[in-house]
């Protein structure tokens, strides 16, 4: 029998989803293992959702092979780390990511990611030892495309990165994005409501003015032009719902495709000037927490976060 005890950042999981990240233990022996009482809670049965609090007491009656510690995927000691921070404190770190860095690894296994640049950063620091973990490890609480610039958010410890799962599911977090796009819109301020079906093979989405699929979900985009340089504008865009490639299939739907976006506008010849991503950034947003519900996180609420346009690449001919 071996004993687990939970820490704190193993605390507010479900039991099932904690065996999960512990211990190599295949799901289908994992449910039968709590079923048949040979996973326990401060040795009474136990449920698949039952939740854990700091300090219980999990015995596992299992054999040895399970509790293999599992190989770390990355060698943090031999990262030459790379990030832009905008914001650090105890609980989160807010990153400038640039076009073109994966967030996470992605199919071809490569490991050159922002996700495991922070994990290397907070090793280095002292502040994350996978070997004192059970089952939490720094994490990304927001993506952003590969070919798309911007803030990303990412959680130190467990409770900060169920926080702000949260705040972000219920919208709490107000996000702009610049984008540079072909055409001046008019007006050049408007609020645009559509919406969009994904395909989800060939990673694509299509908007409907009306009569959409009832499978399409609504979605919800403001926009206003900030300067233009005669052929092309520059935008400022609050997603007010967030949609797969919203701004991005939006914008060309009213026919003012995203400079440098092949997929839905022709990018030819921005690619001669030389723009290599469409000309799509995440460069603000601000916490509006509801106050009515308190966390460990409400010390954010009503701040504001950006990147100076200056420092955005697509934006130096507009100023």
């Amino acid at each position: 029998m071996r004993e687990l005890i939970i820490g704190k950042n193993d605390a507010g999981q479900r039991l099932d989803k904690f065996i999960t990240k512990a211990l190599d233990l295949p799901m289908s022996l994992l449910y039968k293992s709590i079923r048949l009482k040979k996973i326990k809670v401060n040795r009474k049965r136990a449920e698949n959702n039952t939740i854990l609090s700091e300090g219980d007491r999990i015995q596992c009656f299992l054999a040895e092979e399970f509790f293999e510690k599992k190989a770390d995927k990355h060698s943090f000691e031999s990262i030459s780390v790379k990030l832009d921070i905008v914001y650090e404190d105890e609980n989160i770190m807010l990153l400038n990511k640039r076009p073109g860095v994966s967030v996470h690894e992605d199919e071809d296994g490569s490991t050159n990611t922002l996700i495991t640049h922070i994990q290397a950063y907070l090793y280095q620091k002292g502040e994350y030892r996978p070997e004192d973990e059970q089952s939490f490890a720094p994490a990304l609480c927001n993506r952003i495309d590969r070919n798309t610039g911007g803030i990303v958010i990412a959680a130190k410890n467990a409770e900060a990165l169920r926080v702000m799962n949260e705040k972000i599911k219920r919208r709490e977090i107000d996000k702009f994005y610049l984008a540079a796009v072909h055409g001046i819109p008019k007006p050049e301020s408007a609020t645009i409501k559509g919406w969009l079906l994904k395909d989800d093979k060939k990673n694509i989405v299509r908007v409907y003015d009306k009569n959409p699929p009832r499978s399409a979900k609504e979605i919800i985009t403001k926009y206003k032009v900030v300067a233009n340089s005669g052929d092309s504008a520059l935008i400022e865009v609050e997603l007010l719902t967030g949609r797969t490639h919203q701004i991005r299939a939006h914008m060309a739907h009213i026919g003012h495709p995203l400079i440098g976006d092949g997929k839905y506008g022709i990018n030819k010849g921005d690619r001669a000037k030389g723009y290599k991503y469409q000309a799509l950034y995440s460069y603000r947003l601000r916490f509006s927490f509801d106050e009515s519900e308190p966390s460990c996180l409400d010390y954010l609420n009503g701040k504001e976060f950006k990147i100076p346009k200056k420092d955005i690449y697509f934006t130096k001919e507009y100023f």
